[in-house]
């Protein structure tokens, strides 16, 4: 069965290889916590609870604030500070809050007995057990798969300049990163994959060292000029480059 579902800004479609009744009551119970996440942690919500302490307003937080902000910290520190929970100097962990609930939607059709599934945020992808093949759009070619990622258990992302142009910010200078046009992360879990990602492309090409050193991780990048580059076990792991 398959559904899509407008929620956090983007569009969220869930794929599950299983059409009985129980999927159905799954997938609503993932969208149904998706538009919680949102109503708790958009920016864009003057009455969010991130809205309200990025006020300094002091409020009662749901434990999922503390879970996400405590997360985004560990990734900034993970990432050399190229990934910030103060993005302008304001409070804003969306660059994080999307994969994490993503992956947490995913985790419901397991729980609930489905584990052939597949949820994509916009682009950013968990999928479930089985055999599942993510195409990598060239940011630089419309309509042109520069990539193809196969396998199960396991979690892709992408940023780029593609879609919405130069908007990701290098922390450490304050100006845009022009050094990829993108940069695609696989491995094990959403919310680490698609964080992580951001701050990859905010890296440029010293990303890739970094990126060899984390457990499960591989990388694909483009750069403006339309070279590719890969981490060491990217042929060897669960992505392959398409021909």
């Amino acid at each position: 069965m398959r559904h899509a579902e407008r929620v956090m800004g983007t569009v969220v479609s869930f794929e599950v290889r299983h059409a009985g009744p129980e999927a159905w009551e799954a997938v609503a119970e993932a969208v149904e916590w998706l538009h919680l996440v949102d109503e708790v942690f958009s920016t864009y919500r003057p009455d969010s609870v991130i809205s309200r302490l990025a006020a300094g307003d002091q409020i009662r937080c749901p434990a999922e604030v503390s879970e996400v902000l405590d997360l985004c910290a560990q990734v900034e520190r993970d990432t050399l500070g190229y990934f910030t929970l103060t993005p302008h100097g304001r409070l804003d962990p969306t660059g994080l809050v999307k994969g994490w609930a993503i992956e947490r939607a995913a985790s419901l059709l397991r729980a609930a007995g489905l584990p052939e599934h597949c949820v994509n945020g916009g682009g950013d992808l968990q999928v479930g057990a089985g055999r599942w093949r993510v195409g990598i759009t060239h940011p630089l070619r419309p309509r042109t798969l520069a990539a193809v990622v196969t396998g199960g258990d396991l979690a892709v992302a992408t940023s780029g300049t593609a879609e919405r142009g130069p908007h990701i910010v290098n922390p450490h200078t304050g100006g845009p990163a022009m050094d990829l046009a993108s940069i695609t992360l696989v491995g094990p879990r959403l919310a680490t994959v698609d964080a992580y990602a951001t701050a990859a492309f905010a890296m440029g090409h010293n990303a890739r060292a970094w990126v060899d050193e984390l457990d499960g991780m591989e990388a694909f990048a483009i750069t403006p000029t339309g070279d590719t580059w890969t981490t060491s076990g990217w042929a060897t792991g669960p992505a392959r480059i398409s021909a």
